[in-house]
């Protein structure tokens, strides 16, 4: 573990006295990276490491994406130490949160946090720069309105991976092409919102103090459905989440019909990350375009 010593050398430059990783113990959770909590001489961190080959900047665009979340003092983020290259592999090296039993008011504090982080806003769609939804390149080319980036940056990316890969087939391809037709008029007109990019139930904790945490970002401007619409993707957050945003930041009528149609990007991410045991989904949303 090249990294090891890296870290060691970068903590002794940040704490001004030398430092030593006494114990290295695996954090579950992840199936993208490997992640570690890290005992030293000067507390505990957390440390996430993969292939700098493999993918290249993907820690540098993490780290990027959290600290533009926590510049918006809306939602609580890990400390960013610092990220880098040792032998072969990347490292992200943050704050190590314990953390505690949620507060009574978790979940309506986090409605509204997240509420408040969809205010700040872009003139455009997308980012100034590209970065990772999980090991996937996430493409971030700026676009006025909401249909062209949701089809050209998000979409078709993952739909041309799938073809690519041999996981879709032309009836596929056929079925994403009626639904470009009418996306146009399937979402309300809104600004571009900062996103989470990636909020599932596996992207968030409680904190030292029980409040919420959100990790893992993929960030971008886009159209505050996604976030929402992604947090239902595998079991879905407390009723009083969606309340406590709602009665924040109203969402436009029909906004529950749209959560399938969001919810084509993370699917296609995970019929290209994971195979096509997903496509089923896929298609049973396609199937009334």
């Amino acid at each position: 573990m090249y990294w090891q010593n890296e870290v060691e050398k970068i903590l002794t430059k940040h704490s001004a006295k030398p430092v030593r990783i006494h114990a290295i113990s695996s954090v579950g959770g992840g199936s993208i990276n490997d992640a570690f909590r890290l005992e030293t001489s000067v507390g505990y961190f957390f440390v996430k490491v993969n292939s700098a080959s493999r993918y290249p900047r993907m820690f540098e665009k993490e780290a990027l994406g959290l600290k533009m979340l926590s510049a918006t003092q809306t939602l609580s983020v890990p400390d960013i130490v610092a990220f880098g290259e040792a032998g072969n592999d990347s490292f992200l090296l943050l704050s190590f949160i314990e953390s505690r039993p949620q507060t009574s008011n978790f979940w309506p504090q986090f409605g509204e946090q997240l509420a408040d982080l969809h205010r700040h806003s872009n003139p455009t769609f997308g980012l100034d720069h590209d970065n990772y939804i999980g090991s996937l390149i996430q493409h971030n080319n700026a676009h006025e309105t909401w249909a062209d980036f949701f089809r050209e940056e998000r979409l078709e990316p993952q739909l041309k991976q799938a073809r690519d890969q041999g996981h879709v087939d032309s009836e596929v391809s056929r079925a994403f092409q009626r639904f470009y037709h009418q996306l146009d008029q399937l979402f309300p007109t809104e600004p571009p919102a900062l996103l989470h990019g990636d909020l599932w139930s596996g992207n968030f904790m409680s904190g030292n103090q029980g409040e919420p945490v959100i990790i893992d970002p993929a960030v971008y401007f886009g159209h505050r459905e996604m976030d929402l619409a992604m947090s239902q993707l595998f079991g879905g957050f407390s009723s009083q989440f969606y309340e406590a945003y709602h009665s924040t930041f109203p969402l436009e009528n029909g906004w529950r019909k749209r959560v399938d149609y969001c919810n084509l990007y993370p699917l296609m991410v995970h019929v290209n990350l994971f195979g096509g045991g997903y496509l089923g989904s896929v298609k049973s949303i396609l199937r009334s375009f």
